[in-house]
């Protein structure tokens, strides 16, 4: 961050005439279509269709919503589909076509690095690459590589590199390995993504990952899933001997680690989710999302409209941090661009 947009006043007391910060919006750059392509992934998650994604698409859907800026991710499957070697080039290969949208849009587009878990030196390597040489926002993680969740202490040394980096790190859902077994014939999305949400939490927490690694800035998806109604549960397990590992402090260390935790709005700006949110954090952990191009046009339509309706029960100052300020506060090369664009 620079020395100017140190010396400047937090961005939730400024008037940005910008527009809002999406932090959770998919991109499909050629490297990754074609893998999926190769894979046969016409459908993905249990029957979702790839959609047609273009910059063009995306910065009208943008102009259409007041997005001033999108910060791109690869979303489910991720990378784990591919065996270890393609994994690795097409990580490359994506991650270098989301530094040069950043390049070519000049403020319109940040990207979150996509790794090629569950192999953790390839994707310590690419970490590496994309944060020093890419200029990258921050890593997406899948909530689950193959069956891995994330507080596997295989993982350990990801999350130690990004605790060393104070890395923002966007959590997505993904299906479980157990999908055709226990999806009931829907799509991933409509239950299984909001409950793998809930479990990859759960898997960082009780395995005392955020604890261990206070650095690493976590956003969870969709309103984080199921975790803003199960928490109270999971924080009242947490005090009982059933489960190994658990949180040391109980049900007073699972309501401190989520209240860390960030959320996006992407396909959950309802009253319902809102207030369940607030009982566990507070408006400068949420942040505005769309899940574009996987959300169809009239559900990005109805969040937003929905979004707004919320953002009108809300103070000025408090609609500025939901809308830009509180992403702003996470993503430096955002926030001097945004500071420099406020009058």
């Amino acid at each position: 961050m620079t020395a100017s947009a140190q010396a400047s006043p937090p961005l939730s007391e400024q008037a940005c005439p910008c527009g809002r910060i999406d932090v959770h919006a998919h991109y499909l750059p050629p490297p990754y279509r074609r893998a999926l392509q190769e894979a046969g992934l016409v459908r993905l998650d249990g029957g979702m269709p790839v959609p047609v994604w273009s910059a063009e698409a995306h910065l009208a859907m943008m102009q259409a919503h007041g997005i001033a800026t999108s910060v791109l991710s690869v979303s489910s499957p991720g990378l784990h589909f591919l065996d270890k070697e393609k994994a690795i080039r097409v990580a490359r290969e994506v991650n270098e076509a989301g530094a040069g949208l950043v390049r070519d849009y000049a403020g319109k587009f940040g990207f979150f690095a996509a790794l090629p878990l569950p192999d953790v030196p390839g994707a310590l390597t690419e970490i590496t690459y994309a944060f020093d040489h890419l200029g990258a926002d921050g890593v997406c993680l899948e909530t689950n590589a193959n069956g891995l969740y994330l507080g596997d202490t295989a993982l350990a040394p990801l999350f130690d590199e990004l605790d060393r980096r104070h890395a923002v790190v966007f959590l997505h859902p993904t299906s479980p390995a157990c999908l055709d077994q226990i999806g009931m014939g829907f799509p991933a999305p409509l239950l299984e993504f909001p409950f793998d949400t809930a479990r990859s939490a759960v898997s960082l927490i009780f395995a005392g990952v955020f604890k261990r690694r206070p650095n690493i800035r976590v956003i969870l998806s969709h309103g984080g899933g199921a975790l803003p109604i199960l928490v109270s549960r999971i924080a009242m397990v947490a005090q009982t001997p059933l489960v190994s590992p658990r949180p040391e402090h109980g049900a007073a260390e699972v309501m401190e680690q989520v209240r860390r935790l960030y959320f996006d709005l992407a396909l959950s700006a309802t009253p319902l989710t809102l207030n369940a949110l607030l009982q566990i954090t507070d408006m400068s952990h949420l942040l505005f999302g769309t899940d574009y191009p996987f959300a169809p046009p009239p559900a990005i339509d109805a969040n937003t409209a929905g979004f707004g309706k919320l953002m009108d029960q809300l103070s000025a100052e408090q609609r500025r941090m939901v809308d830009y300020a509180n992403a702003a506060e996470l993503f430096p090369r955002l926030r001097e661009f945004l500071t420099s664009a406020s009058p």
